[in-house]
């Protein structure tokens, strides 16, 4: 198949499918064991972009090979949306159609090769068509022609020409008799061609309106969405639409002049609201979801309406904002005791919390405990191993589901982690029908206790308990929960048990759980899964704490609660990545590769560094969204920065000495260390760029958060930025 069909011609002859909950159209060959393949956001290999709509690129198998593609996922979830579709087709359909006319009428776009709809009325639609490879968006033209800053690379083209070509190009379009609606910078795809100017492509166009020959109006509406600026610009971006250049007196010339600046100012406004907006699309779209996550059971009461969701691996809710409203009010005399424990007990703890920061950074620390959390990796687990074997990680953290009825994969990896020496902990989550079955969930605990106690003794019992997603609704039923789980566990020699397990900052509730009045409630090890902040970075504050103040409340709570024994973890963190439905958490808090390797650095310098947290432990080694490894399509793994960042951190200062913080400037902080090779190690950087700071020493040698060795600094002021780097001091 070519990357694009032919210009003049018409689609190719595409063959109806029906199966498996899916209908729609597809070229020869293709069906719906390939199209329900594709509609599951699991294919994709990249995100491309994570909006009101989802596109992703994926692989389309054929009987002579692969093909690259795009998927368009459209959501359909509301009255509005479920009523358009109903009118007018979906937005898949509306796309293959209007791909169907632009080449009738000889302008180029993606291959068309599918369009898929599901049968519920607000099931997803999806648009699949063939991915241009080394496409780019045409608005690297305009930023560069407009003198902006964050203009990517784009073909060398003469600016003139170039801008007479998109006038000419949409012309095309409207004698066609089709009405863009959306001709805007990121939809005309430009395709480097050897020897002369580039290709360029059409897409994203299910807005597009057909079959009728528009006005002036409509036409300079359709032509203003391109930011043509300067008046050399709009000359030959009119000239080559109108054929000629229009007077400047005249109405095409002033009104053309209006609409820009007027879509401009537009998008101004919008920006300028961005924040307000994303809060009331939140609160509009609330009850809506991704379309690959499963709806809950029929008939499911409001506490049993939480589902799995493959793709980011945890539960998701379904449970309306009402329903949940009316389960807190029937749990009220659970919640007053957990009220009455938290303000009974908060005076000690911030007593303690308060002792404990004045005494910090005092004296040296050893710096231990970088820890990684797993699933089994069915897929390779041989290359799991090694994964970890070149990671060089210590503690291991492996999640069991107890709901599950064979462990036989988790069994395999905990036999082959402990022969390698690594010392290995376990989690046991709960979900709602083990809240409901206590003799399940029971069964379950001695089970998961008698095959994997043997390669570790710590086990922590519950998961996130203060989100009703996993199956907790109040907090007694998660500690009957703990103490059957507890009970069974600790019939094995030596089995520590840990808990309770409650994620983000949310320390009314860590208080609350570990001053419960419950015979023979004991946490050996207090856990927390704690989220510092996913909207920012480590250092972000909360009520005025950051994470080493964090760190330190939770070990205040750990020592001064009536069950707990002092001591602390941090079972989960991690910061999602801007990988639309696989990322945990939603796109206003994800963030970059980038990011996401200097946030890991960082907070385990953080957290680490403040000698009162005996385990920090990323979650995962390998996932789509937020793993240090990311699997492809092909079944191979890909590192992230944030692997290559972990190992670093580990190989540089795993087992060091921590003598503190040393004096920085504000928003800069530099981190002094003895290796194990008694080398002093100073690690430093800050929240924005082009911090200036002082070393004790110079620098004998320097490595960047990756381990790529660096030019030493010449003197003892270095510059630092948000990735972090470890300076290697000469000898005093």
């Amino acid at each position: 198949m070519s990357t694009s069909a032919a210009p003049g011609s018409a689609l190719p002859r595409f063959e109806p499918f029906a199966g498996g909950g899916l209908r729609g159209e597809a070229a020869p060959g293709l069906g719906a064991a390939e199209a329900a393949r594709l509609a599951d956001p699991a294919s994709s290999v990249a995100t491309i972009h994570w909006g009101r709509n989802y596109l992703y690129a994926a692989e389309l198998r054929t009987a002579s090979g692969t093909l690259p593609v795009v998927v368009k996922q459209f959501s359909n979830q509301g009255l509005r949306r479920r009523l358009d579709r109903r009118l007018r087709g979906s937005k898949a359909e509306r796309s293959w159609r209007v791909a169907g006319e632009l080449l009738r009428a000889g302008l180029a776009t993606p291959e068309p090769l599918m369009w898929i709809e599901s049968d519920p009325a607000d099931g997803p639609s999806f648009f699949v068509a063939r991915r241009l490879e080394a496409a780019v968006e045409v608005r690297h033209f305009f930023r560069r022609l407009n003198g902006e800053a964050d203009a990517g690379p784009f073909p060398e083209v003469d600016d003139g020409s170039f801008l007479a070509r998109l006038g000419a190009l949409a012309r095309r379009l409207h004698d066609a008799g089709i009405v863009y609606r959306d001709l805007s910078m990121g939809n005309i795809l430009a395709v480097e061609a050897a020897g002369g100017d580039p290709d360029l492509f059409l897409v994203d166009f299910n807005r597009a309106r057909t079959g009728r020959r528009p006005g002036a109006l409509t036409r300079t509406r359709d032509l203003c969405r391109l930011p043509v600026l300067a008046a050399a610009h709009r000359a030959a971006y009119l000239g080559g639409y109108w054929g000629e250049v229009p007077p400047r007196w005249s109405f095409r010339w002033w009104f053309f002049g209006l609409s820009v600046s007027g879509y401009i100012l537009k998008h101004r406004m919008k920006k300028g609201l961005a924040g307000g907006l994303r809060l009331r699309r939140r609160h509009s779209r609330r009850g809506t979801v991704h379309p690959h996550i499963p709806p809950a059971a029929a008939g499911a009461a409001a506490r049993d309406k939480a589902v799995w969701d493959h793709l980011s691996d945890q539960p998701h809710q379904h449970a309306g904002k009402l329903e949940k409203v009316a389960i807190r009010l029937r749990d009220a005399p659970s919640h007053l005791r957990d009220a009455f424990c938290f303000t009974t007990s908060l005076a000690p703890v911030w007593r303690r919390y308060r002792e404990l920061r004045e005494a910090r950074y005092r004296g040296p620390t050893e710096f231990t405990g970088i820890g990684l959390a797993l699933r089994p990796w069915p897929a390779d687990p041989e290359a799991q191993l090694r994964e970890i074997a070149e990671l060089g990680a210590g503690p291991l953290l492996l999640r069991l589901h107890p709901w599950e009825d064979r462990h036989d994969d988790e069994e395999r990896l905990a036999a082959a982690l402990a022969a390698a020496g690594h010392e290995l902990s376990f989690v046991i989550p709960q979900n709602r029908d083990l809240v409901r079955d206590r003799g399940r969930w029971r069964a379950a605990v001695a089970e998961l206790a008698d095959r994997f106690s043997i390669y570790g003794p710590r086990f922590q019992v519950g998961q996130a308990v203060n989100r009703s997603k996993w199956g907790i609704w109040s907090f007694d039923e998660y500690l009957d929960l703990y103490l059957e789980a507890a009970e069974i566990l600790r019939r094995r020699p030596g089995v520590e048990v840990m808990g309770p397990a409650v994620i983000d900052f949310e320390f009314q509730s860590l208080i609350a759980l570990v001053n419960r009045r419950r015979p023979a409630l004991r946490f050996d090890v207090v856990s927390s899964l704690l989220y510092v902040d996913r909207r920012g970075a480590p250092e972000n504050r909360q009520l005025g704490l950051d994470t080493a103040d964090k760190v330190t409340l939770l070990r205040a709570i750990a020592d001064t609660g009536r069950c707990s024994a002092g001591r602390c973890w941090v079972t989960e963190v991690n910061w999602p990545l801007w990988e639309g439905p696989h990322s945990p958490a939603g796109k206003s808090v994800s963030v970059g590769e980038e990011e996401q390797a200097d946030y890991l650095v960082r907070y385990y310098l953080l957290a680490l560094g403040t000698g009162l947290v005996e385990r920090v432990f990323w979650w995962r080694l390998i996932a789509r969204g937020y793993g240090l490894v990311a699997p492809e399509t092909d079944g191979s793994l890909r590192r992230r920065p944030a692997w290559h960042a972990m190992r670093t951190l580990i190989a540089e200062l795993d087992g060091a000495t921590f003598h503190g913080p040393l004096a920085a400037p504000a928003g800069a902080w530099l981190y002094r260390f003895t290796s194990r090779s008694d080398a002093e190690v100073v690690v430093g950087w800050s929240v924005g760029g082009g911090v200036r700071a002082t070393l004790p020493r110079p620098a004998l040698r320097a490595l960047s958060r990756d381990g790529r060795a660096l030019p030493p600094p010449p003197a003892s002021a270095v510059t630092l930025d948000p990735s972090p780097t470890y300076f290697f001091l000469v000898a005093d």
